[in-house]
């Protein structure tokens, strides 16, 4: 008679296992105790590019703004990397960006979605976003330049500034801040 056999439990990954991924161009965010590899194209970064340059020129002295190449602690012991993220300076150590991750979620985590991140950025994300404090989370669509703003409140997010390709996206977390992505990217 054939006996059932237990499946080898997978090794809960830790940060220190985060840290030892080869420099092989891909990004890595540690999620439950896995690493998840999240691919990116030639449009997905085009569009991150500008409207980090975008958002570089508008900030003030008072906020760090970050590319997806920084990690940030989350309480859950999960390390994300949005694709562009903000954070008070009051927030970190001395007001000054640490060497390492950032304990902590930022202020404002930016994703760009693509069709095949569509449901991790949407579902996912907002999820697990919103279980990490960040008060905004915009999601740009790469297809359509859509963008949108969620604003956290208790019982999950709502949804804030919109504005689809060619109209100014004014967002509410960032007051005088303005882009219009179609027009940034046929710049």
């Amino acid at each position: 008679m054939p006996t059932a056999t237990a499946r080898p439990r997978r090794k809960r990954l830790a940060e220190r296992d985060l840290l030892q991924m080869p420099s092989d161009g891909r990004k890595y965010e540690l999620v439950n105790g896995r690493l998840q590899t999240v691919p990116t194209g030639a449009r997905h970064g085009e569009i991150v590019s500008n409207l980090i340059g975008r958002l570089h020129a508008a900030k003030t002295p008072t906020v760090a703004l970050y590319s997806e190449a920084v990690g940030f602690r989350m309480r859950s012991g999960n390390i994300r990397s949005p694709d562009a993220s903000v954070m008070r300076r009051e927030r970190l150590p001395d007001g000054v960006s640490p060497d390492e991750f950032i304990d902590g979620a930022p202020d404002l985590a930016v994703e760009v979605v693509s069709p095949s991140t569509r449901t991790r950025d949407t579902v996912e994300k907002v999820r697990l976003y919103h279980q990490a404090g960040i008060a905004w989370y915009w999601l740009i669509d790469s297809e359509t330049l859509a963008v949108q703003e969620l604003r956290w409140t208790p019982d999950g997010y709502v949804i804030g500034a919109v504005a689809t390709a060619g109209q100014p996206f004014r967002p509410a977390a960032l007051p005088g801040f303005e882009i219009d992505l179609q027009a940034a990217l046929e710049e």
